[in-house]
């Protein structure tokens, strides 16, 4: 499902060079359920940013869902994107001047076959799923913490990606809320069988998934 060849991610200035990945080969297929951890600057969210097509690799291959990603730039890629991925960040990014119903509609308005109707409908499944369907009409200033992540992964699947990406989901959460939010992303990997990468700080979160991989100083720790 997921594959890195030999990818490095070098920034580059007219005074410094920094290197963020180093060599990293990875292969996560399908269903499997991936936390990574390091510490802070090792590299773990320009992994996650690479494998998500966000950011471009200095060196190396990546395949995603059997498409070897060329132009990360192109349209073509955004549509993939799209279709394929779901993105869950720490610090939520929900829209506060939307209601909850639109904010979890937001990556539907990209696809044109998707009719209004059929967008609603689909993001009250969503929110059913998380529990939040009764919270649908509310601001995102009006939910907690735990909420406003679920919200966020009411966004992340409304549109039936093969992929999860999460970027410390619990790392702004209290340890209940946090628990919370991990039953619901392990029960999307074990039920729906979405495959799922997490960057996370926390042991316990990552003993709970497939399989743990360390990164230090952008190179992958054997």
């Amino acid at each position: 499902m997921i594959s890195l060849d030999q990818v490095s991610k070098v920034y580059r200035t007219k005074t410094i060079e920094t290197t963020a990945l180093n060599n990293i080969n990875l292969e996560v297929p399908k269903g499997e359920f991936l936390s990574i951890m390091g510490p802070s600057g090792c590299g773990k969210s320009t992994l996650l940013n690479i494998i998500g097509l966000l950011d471009e690799p200095s060196d190396g291959a990546v395949t995603i869902a059997g498409k070897q990603v060329q132009k990360y730039a192109s349209k073509a890629t955004s549509h993939f994107r799209n279709e394929k991925l779901g993105f869950i960040f720490q610090s939520f990014h929900l829209i506060p001047d939307l209601k909850v119903i639109d904010n979890v509609e937001l990556p539907l308005l990209y696809r044109k076959h998707v009719s209004a109707k059929e967008r609603r409908r689909l993001s009250e499944e969503a929110l059913e799923s998380v529990g939040l369907k009764n919270r649908m009409n509310h601001f995102p200033n009006q939910l907690s913490g735990g909420q406003k992540q679920r919200v966020a992964i009411a966004r992340a699947i409304v549109g039936k990606p093969e992929i999860i990406l999460a970027d410390e989901p619990t790392g702004n959460l209290d340890s209940v809320m946090g628990n919370e939010v991990m039953d619901i992303l392990l029960n999307l990997n074990k039920e729906g069988g979405t495959t799922i990468v997490m960057v996370t700080h926390d042991e316990n979160m990552a003993r709970r998934t497939h399989r743990l991989m360390r990164l230090y100083d952008g190179s992958q720790i054997k």
